[in-house]
């Protein structure tokens, strides 16, 4: 018995299955469409993934006079894709591909029966169907157990693990996004696979990591994924550094490793819905990226001071170093790269001001952050991780107290974007100079001004720059 909350998704399907019916085929709704409604994610957004006997040019014929518009890009593997309206759809062959050992690209065969199909899916949880013909009601297809699985919150493989992470390694790392996304419990079998086979993720472009990474990193709550890949030493081939951070002791959080401390922050990262009111957005992604990195300098600073005890000096500086080229080796865009190495820089700033914040030093901080002034904020809140229930507060109210001085010197003036008041060529026509050095030089001088004293006027930013280039010109 199919649940009723099936019944939206069917009808929408239900006129292209009558056609693949009509020309004696069958059609079969797959993927994480089928999981996400037998656990009753509250998605709405399904990707509508189908596979059929029918090939190619079959496929083709069954969406002409149907389909808004149909793509090809996919056919040599099975796939045809298919607009219809605001949907796509996905549909393709019922596959029993192999790979080589030395590659990620399936030598494509196809299959004559949906349970072949499924059994060279990744995980039993993704390896169902809904029949869409063949009977007047649709029915489930689960020859491998996938919804006893997610019942009981187990994580296996249709076939042996050896088998589908054989096929495709990057499996094993969405592995760790399946145990975090959907509360799993991973096999014994699954586990020992992944601790063998680890280091066939090398075969894996940096592309289809990242983005898988991604995925895993901004699910709801990440932890138990991310102490997967450091508990089979599957992080040891693209990102090494979580397993330096787990020998290292933070002296400030004694209860944690930097690694715990760390994964706990990415917790602590909270999607925006879930701030309190009133809060600005933020982008999530990043700040999740930026509470992974932000530690990732201590392992290599660690040192040891008489009467302090060990030491990170300079974490955040080296830590972003580090932070730019890990992400380039993954291929992050430079867009990302940039942003999240400067809140992995910017992430200690805050604690720089513990006698409280001058006009000056707000308006510093809030010029240093630039466009991502929220994102350092979420970041500086999530990096609290004490147990001690007295600092968090005070913590938390020095972070609302820098908060409400940002908003009131915005207030009487303009601090988003701060600039010097005079702009270049004002400059050039005041003191008669034509472009240089000598400019960007005098730039400089009133930007000191704008950070120091606020906006002083333009009488007086052309008095104090006469000052300055007669100094200058001795």
């Amino acid at each position: 018995m199919v649940p009723d909350r099936f019944a939206p998704v069917l009808a929408e399907l239900a006129p292209l299955a009558a056609r693949f019916a009509e020309a004696g085929f069958q059609l079969y709704l797959v993927g994480g469409t089928v999981r996400d409604l037998l656990v009753d994610s509250g998605r709405s957004d399904y990707d509508l993934d189908l596979t059929t006997d029918a090939r190619p040019p079959q496929i083709k014929s069954c969406l002409s006079g149907w389909a808004d518009a149909i793509w090809t890009q996919g056919e040599r593997f099975g796939t045809i894709g298919a607009r219809f309206g605001a949907r796509t759809y996905e549909i393709t062959t019922f596959r029993a591909e192999s790979y080589s050992d030395d590659s990620r690209k399936p030598h494509v065969t196809y299959a004559d029966d949906v349970e072949t199909d499924l059994g060279r899916r990744d995980f039993t949880i993704n390896a169902m169907a809904l029949a869409l013909t063949g009977s007047a009601t649709p029915t489930l297809v689960d020859p491998h157990g996938g919804a006893l699985d997610l019942m009981n919150k187990v994580l296996r493989t249709p076939l042996g693990p050896e088998i589908s992470f054989n096929d495709d390694p990057l499996r094993m790392l969405r592995a760790a996004r399946f145990i975090a996304g959907y509360e799993l419990q991973p096999s014994e079998q699954l586990v020992a696979a992944v601790k063998e086979m680890a280091p066939r993720l090398e075969i894996v472009s940096a592309e289809r990591i990242r983005d898988e990474f991604d995925k895993l990193i901004t699910v709801d709550h990440p932890s138990a994924g991310l102490w997967f890949l450091y508990d089979t030493g599957l992080s040891d081939q693209f990102l090494p550094e979580m397993s330096t951070m787990r020998l290292e002791h933070d002296p400030i959080h004694r209860h944690k490793d930097v690694l715990t401390h760390t994964i706990a922050v990415v917790e602590n990262v909270r999607p925006a819905d879930e701030q309190p009111a009133g809060r600005p957005t933020f982008d999530f992604r990043l700040v999740r990226l930026a509470a992974l990195f932000h530690d990732i300098g201590k392992p290599r600073t660690r040192g040891y001071q008489e009467g302090k005890g060990t030491t990170f000096h300079h974490h955040d500086a080296v830590g972003a170093r580090m932070t730019k080229k890990r992400m380039t080796a993954l291929r992050y865009s430079n867009d990302d790269v940039a942003k999240v190495t400067a809140l992995v820089a910017l992430h200690l700033r805050f604690h720089t001001y513990r006698l409280g914040w001058s006009d000056s030093a707000v308006r510093r901080y809030v010029r240093d952050a630039d466009d991502l002034l929220h994102e350092l904020n979420v970041l500086t809140r999530c990096d609290c991780t004490t147990r001690n229930e007295r600092k968090a507060r005070h913590l938390s109210k020095r972070m609302d107290d820098l908060e409400e001085r940002i908003d009131a010197l915005a207030e009487a003036e303009e601090i988003a974007a701060i600039r010097p008041e005079l702009d270049g060529r004002a400059v050039m026509e005041h003191l008669g100079l034509t472009p240089g050095r000598e400019i960007g030089e005098a730039l400089d001088f009133l930007l000191e001004i704008r950070l120091e004293e606020g906006l002083i006027g333009e009488v007086e930013s052309k008095a104090r720059l006469d000052a300055w280039w007669s100094q200058r010109s001795k």
